[in-house]
C-alpha cells in the first residue's frame, strides 16, 4: 500500500492556508504517494477540488484523519482530531510546541511522531523547509501595505499641481525575514524608512534595501541567528535612542520576536505618547505579546492620536501565495525520506531529530520538554 499523506481543512478561526498546493501534490503523487484530502479544503485558500487532480478525496476531515500515515497541518490539530490519528501517524505542521503541555502530552501518548516545523534547526540546509522565515516574508509585506492603508499621508513623494508632497517616513524595528520584506515593500511604496535591529550585523542588509540604519549602540548578537535578551541597563539605552527615531516617523511597523517566548516590549507607552498625531503603528508581534505597550492582539486602538494595530494571523491575509511557500517547505521536509512510496525517516538527520516533538510515546525535544515543564 502506498503512503497516504493527509490534508483536511483548517478548522481555527481566519486560518485560510493550506498545506498543499495542485503542484506539489503533483510531485507526492511522483514520489509513489497518495494524497487524501477532505473535499473543500482548498476553498479559503482560492483552491477547488478540480484543481487537485489526481488527490483522493473524502466528505469528512475524520474519514481523512483515520486513514493518513502522514497528516498535514497549518495551525495544530484539536484533540479530537489527534484522537482519531492511528498510533505511529506523522505529523507535520506549525504545532505551537511551547504553547500547549497537554496537547503535546496528548500526541506522546497516542504515538503519534509529531514534526513541529518552529523548531527546525537554523541550518543552511533546512533553508528551503524554513516556514518561520516563508511566513515571516508574507507578514512583513502584509504589515507594510497595513501601514500604508491607514496612514493619514501618502507613502510616496508626490507631485501636484499646486506643489509637492513629502514622502512619508516609516520606522521598522526588527531586520529579520519579516522586518525585511517591511522594508523592501515601504521602499517600493516610496516611503523614506529607517529601520532598526539589536543585531549590528543586520546594518548591511538594512542599507542594501534603501533604508537608514538607526544605531543605538546596543549590540543583542545571539545565537541560531536570532537576538539574545537585553539586560536592563542595555534596554534603558537602546529606548533613550529610539525614542527620537519613534516621534520623528509617521508609520512604525514592529517584527521582534523571540521563539517560545513573550515578545520583547520595545516601544514603551511614553515612546508612543511622543509620536505625531496620526501616526500609525503595526505591531507583528502582538499575538505573543506585542512589542508595542498598549497594541491589543485582533483590534485597532487609539492611543491619544495615534492609531495601533495589533493584526492576527497575518500571513492568511494571503493565502494562495502563504499558501504555495508553505506547502513547499513542506515538501522539502518530507520528501527526501519518501522511497517508492514510503517513508523511510533518518533518526540520524540533523533535521529529522532537530524538529521532532514528539516520538516513540514520549515528547522528545529537550527545550519544549524544559520550557513545558514535562
Amino acid at each position: 500500500m502506498p503512503l497516504v499523506i493527509g490534508v483536511t481543512a483548517e478548522t481555527v478561526v481566519g486560518e485560510r492556508r493550506l498545506s498543499v498546493v495542485p503542484d506539489v501534490v503533483k510531485k507526492y503523487q511522483g514520489l509513489g504517494a497518495e494524497v487524501l484530502m477532505q473535499a473543500g479544503a482548498g476553498r479559503p485558500a482560492h483552491f477547488r477540488d478540480e484543481d487537485f487532480a489526481g488527490a483522493s478525496q473524502l466528505a469528512t476531515a475524520d474519514e481523512v484523519i483515520a486513514r493518513a500515515d502522514v497528516l498535514f497541518c497549518v495551525q495544530p490539530p484539536s484533540r479530537e482530531q489527534i484522537d482519531l490519528l492511528k498510533p505511529g501517524t506523522v505529523l507535520v505542521g506549525l504545532l505551537q510546541p511551547w504553547s500547549d503541555a497537554a496537547r503535546a502530552k496528548q500526541l506522546a501518548e497516542k504515538n503519534i511522531t509529531a514534526f513541529a516545523l518552529e523548531l527546525l534547526p537554523r541550518i543552511s540546509r533546512a533553508q528551503s523547509m524554513d516556514v518561520l522565515s516563508s511566513q515571516g516574508a508574507v507578514s512583513g509585506y502584509e504589515c507594510a501595505l497595513i501601514a500604508a492603508d491607514h496612514s493619514p499621508k501618502f507613502f510616496p513623494m508626490l507631485t501636484y499641481a499646486a506643489g509637492t508632497i513629502r514622502p512619508a517616513k516609516v520606522l521598522v524595528i526588527g531586520a529579520g525575514v519579516a522586518g525585511l520584506q517591511a522594508i523592501a515593500t515601504s521602499r517600493r511604496i516610496g516611503a523614506m524608512v529607517e529601520a532598526y535591529d539589536v543585531r549590528p550585523e543586520t546594518r548591511e542588509q538594512i542599507e542594501s534595501l534603501g533604508a537608514k540604519f538607526v544605531d543605538t549602540g546596543v549590540s543583542a548578537a545571539g545565537s541560531g541567528g536570532y537576538a539574545r535578551e537585553l539586560t536592563d541597563e542595555e534596554k534603558a539605552k537602546q529606548a533613550e535612542r529610539l525614542a527620537k527615531a519613534v516621534a520623528q516617523c509617521d508609520a512604525l511597523i514592529t517584527t521582534a520576536a523571540i521563539p517560545g517566548k513573550k515578545a520583547p516590549v520595545i516601544i514603551t507607552a511614553d515612546m508612543v505618547a511622543r509620536m505625531k498625531a496620526g501616526a500609525v503603528v503595526v505591531d507583528m508581534a502582538a499575538e505573543t505579546g506585542g512589542n508595542v505597550e498598549g497594541t491589543v492582539a485582533g483590534e485597532k486602538v487609539w492611543i491619544n492620536d495615534v492609531l495601533v494595530i495589533g493584526p492576527v494571523n497575518i500571513p492568511s491575509r494571503m493565502p494562495v501565495h502563504a499558501s504555495e511557500m508553505y506547502a513547499k517547505n513542506l515538501f522539502n521536509f518530507i520528501s527526501p525520506f519518501i522511497k517508492d512510496g514510503a517513508l523511510t525517516l533518518d533518526w540520524e538527520d540533523e533535521v529529522v531529530a532537530g524538529a521532532c516533538l514528539t516520538h516513540g510515546g514520549e515528547v522528545r525535544h529537550a527545550g519544549v520538554k524544559q520550557a513545558l515543564g514535562l
